[in-house]
């Protein structure tokens, strides 16, 4: 019997790979930074990367956890400076917007200025938004900026990876009344892990 012909597919034309369209800082400033459509913006060398907001209405408990344990800490002299919920930072040639992070009054008083500051100590909340990748990226320039201190603050799962020591590398997990603390950078702001994570159970 004859050998039963296979009929060719035609080929599927290639998809031209869009390409990447570079802005300036003064273009990303005007369109971009001020935005308020649920997304954050961040410059990264002339490209923008836009993400769901980490920071949302879920977990602006956390935030408010913190910074009360910021401000009582502060009230009774153990830390200086402040700390700020997504100030516009530039991590080398990178603009970053962390969740939170510390910065003494020298650095801030210095940014008004448009001076280039960097934060020894930084705050991000994973949420199941947050691609792998990009938080990887984003830890490779805090790295490289210098940065000392990195808590990655974890609400579903209740626990805080605090990542310290040479180039980040050393990962301590802390959950449950595990204190965590922002030594070396700040060893005066210590807080339990839990108590992160806690809820008010009724308005006061």
């Amino acid at each position: 019997m004859p050998a039963t012909a296979v009929q060719q597919q035609p080929a599927r034309p290639l998809r031209k790979q869009k390409k990447t369209r570079r802005i300036s800082w003064e273009t990303f400033q005007k369109k971009y930074l001020t935005r308020e459509d649920g997304y954050k913006y961040e410059w990264l060398n002339g490209t923008v990367e836009k993400t769901p907001y980490t920071m949302d209405k879920t977990q602006i408990y956390i935030q408010r956890n913190l910074l009360a344990c910021f401000r009582k800490l502060l009230n009774e002299g153990k830390v200086k400076g402040e700390l700020i919920a997504e100030p516009d930072l530039f991590f080398l040639k990178n603009h970053r917007r962390p969740d939170m992070c510390w910065l003494t009054d020298g650095q801030i008083d210095r940014l008004a200025e448009d001076d280039y500051e960097v934060p020894a100590f930084v705050i991000e909340v994973i949420s199941k938004n947050d691609v792998i990748s990009k938080m990887e990226d984003k830890m490779e320039d805090y790295r490289a900026a210098g940065v000392q201190v990195v808590w990655k603050i974890y609400p579903q799962h209740q626990k805080i990876h605090v990542h310290t020591g040479e180039n980040l590398e050393t990962i301590t997990v802390f959950r449950g009344a595990k204190i965590c603390s922002a030594a070396p950078v700040l060893p005066g702001f210590t807080v339990a892990a839990e108590d992160v994570f806690g809820k008010a159970t009724a308005d006061k």
